[in-house]
Protein backbone atom coordinates (compact mmCIF):
# COMPACT_ATOMS: atom_id res chain seq x y z
CA UNK A 1 0.00 0.00 0.00
CA UNK A 2 1.14 3.34 -0.99
CA UNK A 3 0.55 6.91 0.03
CA UNK A 4 0.81 10.01 -1.97
CA UNK A 5 0.54 13.63 0.31
CA UNK A 6 -0.65 15.69 -2.51
CA UNK A 7 -2.41 18.77 -0.51
CA UNK A 8 -2.38 19.53 2.94
CA UNK A 9 1.12 18.48 3.96
CA UNK A 10 2.86 21.66 5.47
CA UNK A 11 0.03 23.39 5.60
CA UNK A 12 -3.85 23.35 6.45
CA UNK A 13 -5.72 23.42 3.14
CA UNK A 14 -6.16 21.41 -0.06
CA UNK A 15 -6.50 17.89 1.71
CA UNK A 16 -5.78 15.23 -1.24
CA UNK A 17 -4.02 11.72 -0.26
CA UNK A 18 -3.42 8.70 -3.38
CA UNK A 19 -3.96 5.58 -1.53
CA UNK A 20 -2.67 3.05 -4.43
CA UNK A 21 -2.79 -1.08 -3.82
CA UNK A 22 -2.51 -3.07 -7.08
CA UNK A 23 -5.53 -2.15 -9.83
CA UNK A 24 -6.63 0.16 -7.10
CA UNK A 25 -6.15 4.44 -7.01
CA UNK A 26 -8.31 5.83 -4.22
CA UNK A 27 -8.11 9.70 -4.07
CA UNK A 28 -8.78 10.48 -0.16
CA UNK A 29 -10.30 13.88 -0.49
CA UNK A 30 -10.17 16.79 -3.36
CA UNK A 31 -9.62 20.14 -1.33
CA UNK A 32 -9.17 23.55 -2.57
CA UNK A 33 -5.91 25.24 -1.46
CA UNK A 34 -6.93 28.04 0.13
CA UNK A 35 -4.87 30.97 2.44
CA UNK A 36 -2.07 32.58 0.71
CA UNK A 37 -1.43 33.44 -2.96
CA UNK A 38 1.23 30.66 -3.56
CA UNK A 39 -1.07 28.35 -2.27
CA UNK A 40 -3.68 29.13 -3.45
CA UNK A 41 -1.71 29.08 -6.96
CA UNK A 42 -1.80 25.61 -7.06
CA UNK A 43 -5.19 25.12 -8.28
CA UNK A 44 -4.35 25.81 -11.09
CA UNK A 45 -1.60 24.03 -11.74
CA UNK A 46 -2.09 20.14 -13.57
CA UNK A 47 -3.12 17.53 -11.22
CA UNK A 48 -0.09 15.11 -10.44
CA UNK A 49 -2.19 12.34 -11.58
CA UNK A 50 -3.91 11.59 -14.80
CA UNK A 51 -7.76 11.57 -13.46
CA UNK A 52 -8.41 8.93 -15.24
CA UNK A 53 -6.13 6.78 -13.62
CA UNK A 54 -8.04 7.51 -9.89
CA UNK A 55 -10.57 4.12 -9.80
CA UNK A 56 -12.41 5.77 -6.63
CA UNK A 57 -12.56 9.44 -4.36
CA UNK A 58 -13.72 9.07 -1.36
CA UNK A 59 -14.75 12.79 0.65
CA UNK A 60 -14.12 12.81 4.18
CA UNK A 61 -16.64 15.94 4.63
CA UNK A 62 -17.77 18.75 2.70
CA UNK A 63 -16.04 22.03 3.41
CA UNK A 64 -14.23 23.08 -0.07
CA UNK A 65 -10.42 22.50 1.32
CA UNK A 66 -11.52 19.14 1.15
CA UNK A 67 -13.97 18.54 -1.69
CA UNK A 68 -13.62 22.25 -3.30
CA UNK A 69 -11.28 20.30 -6.32
CA UNK A 70 -13.67 17.91 -7.31
CA UNK A 71 -15.13 20.15 -10.37
CA UNK A 72 -11.70 20.63 -12.08
CA UNK A 73 -11.11 16.96 -11.96
CA UNK A 74 -14.27 15.91 -13.11
CA UNK A 75 -13.51 18.13 -16.07
CA UNK A 76 -10.20 16.78 -16.42
CA UNK A 77 -11.61 13.42 -17.34
CA UNK A 78 -12.45 11.90 -13.70
CA UNK A 79 -14.81 8.83 -14.69
CA UNK A 80 -14.54 7.16 -11.01
CA UNK A 81 -17.87 7.02 -8.69
CA UNK A 82 -17.05 9.91 -5.50
CA UNK A 83 -18.20 8.29 -2.58
CA UNK A 84 -19.06 10.29 0.82
CA UNK A 85 -22.50 10.48 3.31
CA UNK A 86 -25.43 11.41 2.28
CA UNK A 87 -25.27 14.69 4.50
CA UNK A 88 -22.05 15.30 2.36
CA UNK A 89 -23.96 14.77 -0.73
CA UNK A 90 -26.27 16.96 0.20
CA UNK A 91 -24.05 19.96 1.45
CA UNK A 92 -21.76 19.70 -1.63
CA UNK A 93 -24.29 20.35 -3.56
CA UNK A 94 -24.66 23.64 -2.25
CA UNK A 95 -21.40 24.53 -1.53
CA UNK A 96 -19.70 23.49 -4.99
CA UNK A 97 -22.06 25.78 -6.82
CA UNK A 98 -21.72 28.34 -4.78
CA UNK A 99 -17.81 28.14 -5.28
CA UNK A 100 -18.47 28.79 -9.41
CA UNK A 101 -20.75 30.96 -8.99
CA UNK A 102 -18.36 33.16 -6.22
CA UNK A 103 -15.55 32.76 -8.57
CA UNK A 104 -17.32 33.69 -11.66
CA UNK A 105 -18.45 36.78 -10.00
CA UNK A 106 -14.99 37.28 -8.53
CA UNK A 107 -13.71 37.30 -12.24
CA UNK A 108 -16.58 39.58 -13.10
CA UNK A 109 -15.93 42.01 -10.85
CA UNK A 110 -11.71 42.06 -11.60
CA UNK A 111 -12.38 42.62 -15.23
CA UNK A 112 -14.76 45.18 -14.82
CA UNK A 113 -12.82 47.16 -12.10
CA UNK A 114 -9.49 45.88 -13.80
CA UNK A 115 -7.76 45.45 -10.93
CA UNK A 116 -6.86 41.90 -11.50
CA UNK A 117 -3.34 40.91 -13.48
CA UNK A 118 -4.87 38.34 -15.75
CA UNK A 119 -6.53 39.39 -18.56
CA UNK A 120 -9.01 38.19 -18.69
CA UNK A 121 -9.44 37.22 -14.77
CA UNK A 122 -11.27 33.58 -15.36
CA UNK A 123 -12.62 31.07 -12.85
CA UNK A 124 -11.43 27.94 -11.75
CA UNK A 125 -14.91 26.42 -12.53
CA UNK A 126 -18.29 27.80 -13.44
CA UNK A 127 -21.25 26.98 -11.45
CA UNK A 128 -22.72 24.94 -14.22
CA UNK A 129 -19.56 22.92 -14.02
CA UNK A 130 -19.98 22.31 -10.46
CA UNK A 131 -23.62 21.31 -10.59
CA UNK A 132 -22.51 18.68 -13.11
CA UNK A 133 -19.90 17.16 -10.99
CA UNK A 134 -22.46 16.40 -8.03
CA UNK A 135 -24.23 13.95 -10.17
CA UNK A 136 -20.96 12.12 -9.22
CA UNK A 137 -21.43 11.91 -6.12
CA UNK A 138 -22.44 8.43 -4.60
CA UNK A 139 -23.65 8.46 -0.66
CA UNK A 140 -22.82 5.85 1.75
CA UNK A 141 -23.50 5.24 5.46
CA UNK A 142 -21.53 5.21 8.01
CA UNK A 143 -20.54 1.51 8.63
CA UNK A 144 -21.06 0.04 5.28
CA UNK A 145 -17.88 -1.07 3.81
CA UNK A 146 -17.32 -0.16 0.32
CA UNK A 147 -15.63 -2.54 -2.07
CA UNK A 148 -13.13 -0.65 -4.21
CA UNK A 149 -11.32 -3.63 -5.90
CA UNK A 150 -8.06 -4.39 -3.94
CA UNK A 151 -8.99 -2.04 -1.57
CA UNK A 152 -12.06 -1.97 1.03
CA UNK A 153 -13.14 1.33 2.75
CA UNK A 154 -15.11 2.23 5.69
CA UNK A 155 -16.68 5.82 6.90
CA UNK A 156 -17.66 6.34 10.97
CA UNK A 157 -18.64 9.50 11.72
CA UNK A 158 -16.15 12.63 12.53
CA UNK A 159 -18.24 15.15 14.34
CA UNK A 160 -17.14 18.51 13.25
CA UNK A 161 -19.96 19.23 10.57
CA UNK A 162 -23.04 18.01 9.27
CA UNK A 163 -21.52 14.37 7.27
CA UNK A 164 -17.75 14.22 8.01
CA UNK A 165 -16.34 11.23 8.16
CA UNK A 166 -12.97 9.29 9.32
CA UNK A 167 -11.95 6.86 6.26
CA UNK A 168 -10.86 3.34 6.98
CA UNK A 169 -9.14 1.65 4.22
CA UNK A 170 -8.19 -1.82 3.99
CA UNK A 171 -6.06 -4.57 1.93
CA UNK A 172 -5.47 -8.15 2.39
CA UNK A 173 -2.93 -7.45 4.91
CA UNK A 174 -3.05 -3.93 5.96
CA UNK A 175 -4.98 -0.84 7.15
CA UNK A 176 -4.63 2.75 7.07
CA UNK A 177 -7.49 5.36 8.53
CA UNK A 178 -7.82 8.87 7.90
CA UNK A 179 -9.56 10.91 10.78
CA UNK A 180 -10.67 13.67 8.50
CA UNK A 181 -11.36 17.01 10.11
CA UNK A 182 -12.04 16.02 13.55
CA UNK A 183 -14.68 17.32 15.55
CA UNK A 184 -15.24 18.35 19.62
CA UNK A 185 -16.37 16.42 22.14
CA UNK A 186 -18.43 19.45 23.49
CA UNK A 187 -19.38 21.00 20.09
CA UNK A 188 -22.57 22.93 20.47
CA UNK A 189 -24.44 21.61 17.80
CA UNK A 190 -22.54 18.19 16.52
CA UNK A 191 -22.19 15.21 18.21
CA UNK A 192 -18.83 13.85 19.46
CA UNK A 193 -16.57 11.86 16.96
CA UNK A 194 -16.60 7.96 17.17
CA UNK A 195 -13.67 6.24 17.88
CA UNK A 196 -13.33 3.78 15.14
CA UNK A 197 -11.61 0.73 14.73
CA UNK A 198 -7.93 0.95 14.74
CA UNK A 199 -4.82 1.05 11.81
CA UNK A 200 -1.66 -0.23 11.07
CA UNK A 201 -1.26 3.18 9.85
CA UNK A 202 -3.24 6.57 10.23
CA UNK A 203 -3.34 10.46 8.82
CA UNK A 204 -4.38 12.75 11.27
CA UNK A 205 -5.47 16.40 11.03
CA UNK A 206 -3.40 19.07 13.30
CA UNK A 207 -5.62 22.18 12.31
CA UNK A 208 -5.28 23.10 16.15
CA UNK A 209 -2.20 20.56 16.90
CA UNK A 210 -0.03 23.38 18.82
CA UNK A 211 -3.32 24.50 21.03
CA UNK A 212 -5.98 23.63 23.62
CA UNK A 213 -9.42 25.36 23.64
CA UNK A 214 -9.88 25.69 27.20
CA UNK A 215 -12.51 25.41 29.31
CA UNK A 216 -14.28 28.48 28.77
CA UNK A 217 -18.15 28.90 27.76
CA UNK A 218 -18.22 29.54 23.61
CA UNK A 219 -21.63 31.00 24.59
CA UNK A 220 -20.86 33.30 26.81
CA UNK A 221 -17.63 34.39 25.53
CA UNK A 222 -19.65 35.33 22.34
CA UNK A 223 -22.29 37.12 24.45
CA UNK A 224 -19.15 39.53 26.59
CA UNK A 225 -17.64 40.20 23.01
CA UNK A 226 -20.54 41.51 21.19
CA UNK A 227 -22.93 43.26 24.22
CA UNK A 228 -20.53 46.52 24.25
CA UNK A 229 -20.88 47.38 20.40
CA UNK A 230 -24.94 46.52 20.49
CA UNK A 231 -24.97 48.73 23.46
CA UNK A 232 -23.40 51.52 21.56
CA UNK A 233 -25.53 50.79 18.87
CA UNK A 234 -23.20 49.56 16.67
CA UNK A 235 -23.32 47.15 13.89
CA UNK A 236 -22.17 43.22 14.58
CA UNK A 237 -20.43 41.49 11.78
CA UNK A 238 -20.02 37.70 12.62
CA UNK A 239 -17.93 36.26 9.95
CA UNK A 240 -19.10 32.76 10.08
CA UNK A 241 -18.91 29.88 7.77
CA UNK A 242 -21.75 28.38 6.19
CA UNK A 243 -21.97 25.36 7.69
CA UNK A 244 -21.40 24.52 11.25
CA UNK A 245 -20.31 27.44 12.43
CA UNK A 246 -23.96 29.46 11.54
CA UNK A 247 -25.56 27.23 12.94
CA UNK A 248 -23.68 26.81 16.41
CA UNK A 249 -23.69 30.87 16.38
CA UNK A 250 -27.52 31.27 15.67
CA UNK A 251 -28.07 28.39 18.53
CA UNK A 252 -25.78 30.60 20.78
CA UNK A 253 -27.53 34.02 20.12
CA UNK A 254 -30.70 32.39 20.25
CA UNK A 255 -30.02 31.08 24.01
CA UNK A 256 -28.78 34.16 24.82
CA UNK A 257 -32.15 36.41 23.31
CA UNK A 258 -33.97 33.73 25.29
CA UNK A 259 -32.16 34.16 29.23
CA UNK A 260 -31.71 37.62 28.77
CA UNK A 261 -27.58 37.56 28.41
CA UNK A 262 -28.23 39.62 25.26
CA UNK A 263 -30.69 42.52 23.94
CA UNK A 264 -32.86 40.84 21.64
CA UNK A 265 -31.69 43.00 18.49
CA UNK A 266 -32.52 42.19 14.85
CA UNK A 267 -30.34 39.66 13.51
CA UNK A 268 -29.61 38.89 9.75
CA UNK A 269 -28.50 36.23 7.73
CA UNK A 270 -26.81 37.10 4.98
CA UNK A 271 -25.71 33.90 2.80
CA UNK A 272 -27.67 32.20 0.62
CA UNK A 273 -25.43 29.47 0.81
CA UNK A 274 -26.12 29.57 4.61
CA UNK A 275 -29.42 29.66 4.11
CA UNK A 276 -30.00 26.54 2.08
CA UNK A 277 -27.38 24.58 4.48
CA UNK A 278 -29.90 25.42 7.43
CA UNK A 279 -32.21 23.51 6.06
CA UNK A 280 -30.29 20.52 5.69
CA UNK A 281 -29.40 20.87 9.71
CA UNK A 282 -33.64 20.48 10.18
CA UNK A 283 -33.60 17.68 7.55
CA UNK A 284 -30.68 15.22 8.98
CA UNK A 285 -31.82 16.60 12.82
CA UNK A 286 -30.23 12.66 13.85
CA UNK A 287 -27.06 13.24 13.06
CA UNK A 288 -26.45 16.28 15.65
CA UNK A 289 -27.47 17.50 19.08
CA UNK A 290 -30.53 20.08 17.56
CA UNK A 291 -33.89 18.29 17.09
CA UNK A 292 -36.20 19.46 14.82
CA UNK A 293 -38.04 21.75 16.59
CA UNK A 294 -35.12 22.73 18.66
CA UNK A 295 -33.30 23.92 15.15
CA UNK A 296 -36.60 25.77 14.26
CA UNK A 297 -37.12 27.98 17.18
CA UNK A 298 -33.38 28.67 17.04
CA UNK A 299 -32.38 29.28 13.39
CA UNK A 300 -35.75 31.11 13.51
CA UNK A 301 -34.13 33.86 14.84
CA UNK A 302 -33.09 35.62 12.17
CA UNK A 303 -33.98 36.95 9.02
CA UNK A 304 -33.05 35.60 5.92
CA UNK A 305 -31.24 37.87 3.39
CA UNK A 306 -32.05 36.73 -0.06
CA UNK A 307 -31.41 39.15 -2.74
CA UNK A 308 -28.21 40.99 -3.60
CA UNK A 309 -30.57 44.52 -2.93
CA UNK A 310 -31.65 43.13 0.55
CA UNK A 311 -27.83 42.72 1.03
CA UNK A 312 -27.27 46.07 -0.53
CA UNK A 313 -29.45 47.74 1.69
CA UNK A 314 -28.49 46.20 4.88
CA UNK A 315 -25.21 48.78 4.52
CA UNK A 316 -27.77 51.51 5.00
CA UNK A 317 -28.86 50.72 7.92
CA UNK A 318 -27.62 51.61 11.30
CA UNK A 319 -27.73 49.33 14.54
CA UNK A 320 -27.78 47.79 16.71
CA UNK A 321 -27.91 44.82 14.76
CA UNK A 322 -26.27 41.71 13.96
CA UNK A 323 -25.07 40.20 10.73
CA UNK A 324 -24.28 36.83 10.21
CA UNK A 325 -22.53 36.18 7.00
CA UNK A 326 -20.02 34.42 4.86
CA UNK A 327 -17.75 33.55 3.97
CA UNK A 328 -16.15 32.41 7.39
CA UNK A 329 -12.29 33.88 7.16
CA UNK A 330 -13.40 36.50 4.55
CA UNK A 331 -12.13 35.08 1.64
CA UNK A 332 -15.32 36.05 -0.53
CA UNK A 333 -19.07 36.63 -0.49
CA UNK A 334 -21.35 39.22 0.76
CA UNK A 335 -19.19 39.78 4.44
CA UNK A 336 -16.80 41.82 2.37
CA UNK A 337 -19.32 44.22 1.49
CA UNK A 338 -20.60 44.63 4.76
CA UNK A 339 -16.74 45.06 5.90
CA UNK A 340 -16.56 48.11 3.74
CA UNK A 341 -19.35 49.82 4.79
CA UNK A 342 -19.48 49.28 8.27
CA UNK A 343 -14.92 48.64 9.45
CA UNK A 344 -14.35 52.29 9.23
CA UNK A 345 -17.06 52.93 12.26
CA UNK A 346 -15.02 52.38 15.83
CA UNK A 347 -18.58 51.81 17.20
CA UNK A 348 -18.90 48.23 14.84
CA UNK A 349 -17.39 45.08 15.84
CA UNK A 350 -16.48 41.94 13.58
CA UNK A 351 -16.92 38.72 15.05
CA UNK A 352 -14.22 36.23 13.60
CA UNK A 353 -15.43 32.89 15.46
CA UNK A 354 -13.12 30.44 14.82
CA UNK A 355 -9.65 29.61 12.95
CA UNK A 356 -8.39 31.62 10.43
CA UNK A 357 -5.52 30.29 7.80
CA UNK A 358 -2.86 32.75 7.51
CA UNK A 359 -2.66 34.63 4.34
CA UNK A 360 -6.38 34.86 4.07
CA UNK A 361 -8.52 38.51 5.43
CA UNK A 362 -9.74 37.29 8.66
CA UNK A 363 -6.09 35.66 9.57
CA UNK A 364 -4.81 39.44 9.28
CA UNK A 365 -7.37 40.62 10.84
CA UNK A 366 -6.92 38.82 13.46
CA UNK A 367 -3.11 39.40 13.47
CA UNK A 368 -4.10 42.86 14.32
CA UNK A 369 -3.80 44.97 10.84
CA UNK A 370 -5.78 48.45 10.47
CA UNK A 371 -6.08 47.98 6.90
CA UNK A 372 -7.50 45.23 4.87
CA UNK A 373 -8.23 44.86 0.75
CA UNK A 374 -11.03 44.28 -0.58
CA UNK A 375 -12.16 44.36 -4.42
CA UNK A 376 -8.51 46.52 -4.98
CA UNK A 377 -9.42 49.22 -2.48
CA UNK A 378 -7.38 49.48 0.92
CA UNK A 379 -10.17 49.91 3.51
CA UNK A 380 -9.52 50.84 7.03
CA UNK A 381 -10.55 48.81 9.78
CA UNK A 382 -11.33 50.91 13.33
CA UNK A 383 -14.41 48.39 13.81
CA UNK A 384 -13.32 46.17 16.82
CA UNK A 385 -12.28 42.83 15.91
CA UNK A 386 -12.46 39.84 18.15
CA UNK A 387 -11.51 36.75 17.28
CA UNK A 388 -12.77 33.44 19.63
CA UNK A 389 -12.01 30.01 19.29
CA UNK A 390 -14.84 28.74 21.53
CA UNK A 391 -16.66 28.02 18.10
CA UNK A 392 -14.10 26.18 16.67
CA UNK A 393 -15.44 22.84 14.82
CA UNK A 394 -12.11 20.86 15.06
CA UNK A 395 -10.50 19.08 17.96
CA UNK A 396 -7.73 20.56 19.98
CA UNK A 397 -4.49 19.06 20.58
CA UNK A 398 -5.84 16.85 24.03
CA UNK A 399 -9.19 15.96 21.85
CA UNK A 400 -6.20 14.85 19.36
CA UNK A 401 -4.14 12.94 21.16
CA UNK A 402 -7.64 11.20 23.20
CA UNK A 403 -9.03 10.19 20.31
CA UNK A 404 -5.43 8.46 18.25
CA UNK A 405 -4.80 6.82 21.25
CA UNK A 406 -8.01 5.37 22.12
CA UNK A 407 -7.24 3.34 19.05
CA UNK A 408 -7.41 -0.38 19.29
CA UNK A 409 -4.93 -2.14 17.85
CA UNK A 410 -2.53 1.26 18.40
CA UNK A 411 -0.87 2.15 15.34
CA UNK A 412 2.63 1.58 14.23
CA UNK A 413 2.74 5.11 12.31
CA UNK A 414 1.29 8.47 11.99
CA UNK A 415 1.24 11.07 9.62
CA UNK A 416 0.60 14.48 10.99
CA UNK A 417 -1.15 16.50 8.00
CA UNK A 418 -3.70 19.21 7.81
CA UNK A 419 -1.76 21.88 9.85
CA UNK A 420 0.35 25.01 9.63
CA UNK A 421 3.92 23.34 9.59
CA UNK A 422 4.39 24.78 13.91
CA UNK A 423 0.91 22.97 14.75
CA UNK A 424 1.47 19.93 12.50
CA UNK A 425 5.07 19.54 14.54
CA UNK A 426 3.75 20.34 17.86
CA UNK A 427 1.56 17.34 17.36
CA UNK A 428 3.75 15.19 15.90
CA UNK A 429 6.45 15.43 19.24
CA UNK A 430 3.49 14.69 21.36
CA UNK A 431 2.53 12.03 19.46
CA UNK A 432 5.58 10.49 19.76
CA UNK A 433 6.59 11.85 23.46
CA UNK A 434 3.20 10.75 25.61
CA UNK A 435 2.10 8.09 23.07
CA UNK A 436 4.91 6.37 22.05
CA UNK A 437 4.02 6.17 18.43
CA UNK A 438 6.16 6.88 15.85
CA UNK A 439 5.05 10.20 13.68
CA UNK A 440 6.29 12.70 11.01
CA UNK A 441 4.89 15.18 9.16
CA UNK A 442 5.09 14.83 5.38
CA UNK A 443 6.06 17.30 2.62
CA UNK A 444 3.99 18.02 -0.22
CA UNK A 445 4.48 15.60 -2.95
CA UNK A 446 6.01 13.09 -0.96
CA UNK A 447 5.10 8.84 -0.95
CA UNK A 448 5.95 6.47 1.15
CA UNK A 449 5.24 3.16 0.94
CA UNK A 450 3.00 1.03 4.29
CA UNK A 451 4.65 -1.74 5.62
Amino acid sequence: MQIQFLGAAGTVTGSRFLVSEGESHVLIDCGLFQGVKQLRLRNWKPFPVAADKITAVILTHAHLDHSGYLPVLVNNGLKAPVYCTEPTRDLCEILLPDAGFIQEEDARYANRKGFSKHRPARPLYTEEEARRCCSVLTPVPFGEEIDLGDIHATLSPAGHILGAASVRLRTSDRSVLFSGDLGRDDDIVMQAPVRPAGADHVVIESTYGDRRHGARDAVEDLGNAIRPALERGGVVMIAAFAVGRTQAVLSALARMFDDGRLPRVPVHLNSPMAIDVTGLYQRHADQHRLGVEQCRAEFGIARRVHTPEESRELNTRGGPMIIVSASGMLTGGRILHHLKAFAPDPRNALVLPGYQAPGTRGGKLAAGTDTIKIHGQQVPVRAEVIALDGFSAHADADGLLAWLGALDPKPKSTFVVHGDLLASDALRARIGDELGIDACVPEQGETVELD
